[in-house]
């Protein structure tokens, strides 16, 4: 009775577990070595095309094209399974801006718990409930009301996905910097445990892998290293000769768990145009701000400076271009502060092309390790 009473009362924190890292391995997914491949199987991606579309973003005076001018894209992550993901919460927000000239891709993670506006429901919520309450439409009306930048395109991915495609490719092999384990996402109370040494993962125990963090000395930073390092091997694994042979199981993965509005024939043209992108070469900002319970509710309150710089950063990566305009409803003033104080409030961190090695098992050494794979 009392393990079941743990189960309720940390269901919400396995949900938090999963962070950006899998987003990264859907830019390696899409635009890797093996892309074209599946691009080209057409008639099994066809699910992924959503049926909500729109011409333009409402910021946007002109439409992008995506092969020729920057573009953003809102990454959302669903793990709703009694909806099947249909206007479930959003458990993860990623907002991307790719330069199909230069291939640079910019990454930022939105904190779910993050209290915004919610558009359409004229009042204040978790960023997350957008999707609940209005589906995919809401949400990037949300986004883009909080950050003043159009949102172009999304796509929508079930977590599910993840470890389908870590199963599909055969799995993957790393160096487990430590003696661990964590618990099954399919069964509570199934421990996975890992050995420090090379050792081969499985999608659920890849999962699992990246999940843990109270056991990591280093706590968040611990775990963002792992993920690098398991996005390292799935990334040379995606791009080996014998992925090829595995094309369908992975079309039949991407075509069930994740659904866009880009059009197939778009993302084939603008695979073309990444051909070569190198996912180490992917930035990333981080929006800074503070956790504060209100009404007995726990928010994330983004630092309103922080969140001019990520903005001032994302149109800064947007080329300042004509074809964009502020929303005259959502408007915000400047704050003459911001300069001074930005790189404090928004820290930017470039991946660099580096796969994490396996760290010796003393604390401190374990810790260097950590040091050297946080960039």
């Amino acid at each position: 009775m009392e393990e079941r009473y743990y189960h309720l009362q940390n269901s919400r924190i396995k949900k938090k577990r999963r962070r950006k890292f899998f987003y990264f391995l859907i830019f390696v997914f899409l635009f890797g070595g093996v892309g074209l491949y599946i691009l080209n199987s057409y008639s099994s991606l066809m699910g992924m095309y959503s049926g909500f579309t729109r011409q333009k973003s409402d910021l946007r005076t002109e439409d992008v094209e995506i092969t020729k001018e920057p573009f953003t894209l809102l990454i959302m992550g669903i793990e709703d399974y009694a909806t099947d993901g249909q206007n479930g919460r959003t458990d993860s927000l990623m907002f991307a801006t790719v330069n199909p000239k230069t291939k640079k891709i910019s990454l930022m993670s939105i904190p779910r718990d993050s209290r915004v506006p919610i558009v359409g429901k004229n009042k204040e919520d978790k960023i997350n409930a957008a999707h609940a309450y209005g589906g995919e439409e809401m949400a990037i009306k949300t986004v883009e009301g909080f950050l003043k930048v159009p949102v172009d395109h999304y796509i929508k991915i079930d977590f599910q996905g993840f470890k389908g495609i870590v199963d599909a490719v055969g799995g993957v092999t790393v160096d487990v910097p430590f003696d661990f384990w964590e618990r099954s996402d399919v069964d509570y109370y199934k421990k996975i445990e890992f050995k420090q040494g090379q050792q081969d993962l499985n999608g659920e125990e890849a999962l699992a892998y990246v999940r843990m963090r109270k056991q990591d000395p280093n706590g968040d930073y611990g775990r963002a290293a792992r993920q690098r390092q398991l996005l390292a091997a799935v990334a040379q694994k995606l791009n080996s000769a014998s992925t090829v042979f595995k094309i369908k199981d992975l079309t039949a993965v991407v075509g069930k768990y994740i659904k866009t509005d880009i059009p197939i024939s778009d993302g084939l043209a603008l695979y073309n145009k990444l051909s070569g992108f190198d996912p180490s070469t992917i930035q990333t900002f981080k929006l800074e701000g503070e956790d504060k319970k209100i009404g007995g509710i726990y928010y994330f309150l983004p630092d309103p400076i922080g969140v001019e710089t990520v903005r001032n950063e994302i149109k800064k990566e947007l080329g300042e271009t004509a074809n964009t305009q502020e929303n005259p409803t959502t408007k915000t003033e400047s704050n003459p502060s911001s300069n001074s104080n930005s790189d404090e409030k928004a820290k930017k961190e470039t991946n660099q092309n580096k796969t994490p090695t396996e760290p010796p098992p003393s604390t401190n050494a374990h810790a260097e390790w950590i040091m050297r794979n946080q960039q």
